[in-house]
């Protein structure tokens, strides 16, 4: 069941992140109007399942006055309300404060706070820190978002096969990930990857909505286009069964979608969504509709 709904609100950020799955950057297009924020809420009111709304990015707090309205809105709708940030514009404690005392204002559920060394390097005394104990002074609910550079983790994690290495860090293997951060890690050989093991594809709980329009079950999976079809619409017709991408994920995983559409594999990955992302990348030509936005890929124009 649909319970989360998180707004790209744009692609653009003041970082360049090794390590995001968006291909964000100060040059990223595409950024919501009111109007789609407004459309989205009112759409997601009607599933009447949906609890939170999260404001994210790209860096949500670059549209501050839009961000302030959608916050606003979704408050009044009735919808719990968190925002995800990388605290950019925490240059003191005391601007810091000015920048969230109206989000505490309208009621601001959460607040999460990208701090690690893809935003800050080492720094201990960083606009993130900056920012956390601002929105605790506030009585902000508030957490930090800590990804560090991937490692091989000795002990087998819960749930993993013996002897399988285990990747540490908590980066996601997809997007500018790929490109930067898979050098050297061990890999796993493809046909074990054969189930999708962070999201419900059956009944997705969350959804992701770009500038676009996009409806995301993952990023770069596309339910459908809510400009092209009312959002509610979308999620109350969706089958997995129906969708040429989804359907095959959930039955037997990325191994399942390189069988099916004949995408020869390399002989080994690191992990699930290192092996979809990439075959999903080499089938974007062939499923337009489903694999987007391109940007998301690596890729221009056409989103």
């Amino acid at each position: 069941m649909l319970t989360h709904v998180h707004l790209l609100l744009t692609y653009q950020c003041t970082f360049e992140c090794d390590h995001c799955f968006l291909y964000s950057s100060p040059f990223s297009e595409g950024t919501m109007t009111l109007r789609t924020i407004q459309q989205v809420l009112e759409e997601a009111g009607k599933t009447g399942s949906v609890k939170w709304i999260y404001f994210e990015g790209g860096e949500p707090f670059l549209y501050y006055p839009l961000l302030l309205e959608g916050v606003k809105i979704a408050r009044l709708a009735g919808f719990q309300v968190g925002i995800v940030t990388n605290a950019y514009w925490a240059t003191s404690e005391e601007d810091a404060e000015i920048w969230l005392k109206p989000l505490q204002n309208l009621g601001l559920d959460y607040l999460s706070i990208s701090d690690d060394s893809f935003h800050y390097g080492e720094a201990e005394n960083n606009s993130a820190k900056r920012a956390l104990i601002a929105a605790q002074k506030l009585g902000l609910q508030t957490s930090s978002i800590c990804i560090s550079k991937p490692y091989v983790d000795e002990q087998p994690g819960q749930g993993q096969g013996k002897g399988t290495p285990v990747i540490g860090g908590g980066a996601m293997f997809k997007g500018r990930a790929v490109e930067k951060l898979t050098g050297g890690l061990p890999r796993r050989p493809w046909r074990e990857l054969n189930q999708c093991p962070h999201e419900d594809l059956h009944s997705p709980s969350r959804v992701h909505v770009d500038p676009y329009g996009h409806v995301q079950a993952c990023q770069g999976i596309s339910l459908g286009n809510m400009f092209e079809k009312p959002f509610s619409a979308l999620l109350k017709r969706y089958n997995v069964d129906s969708h040429p991408i989804c359907a095959l994920l959930a039955r037997g995983g990325p191994a399942a979608l390189a069988e099916e559409y004949s995408v020869e594999p390399d002989n080994g990955y690191i992990d699930e969504c290192h092996f979809c992302y990439l075959v999903r990348r080499a089938l974007i030509d062939r499923f337009p509709k489903f694999l987007a936005p391109r940007q998301v890929y690596g890729l221009q124009a056409n989103n």
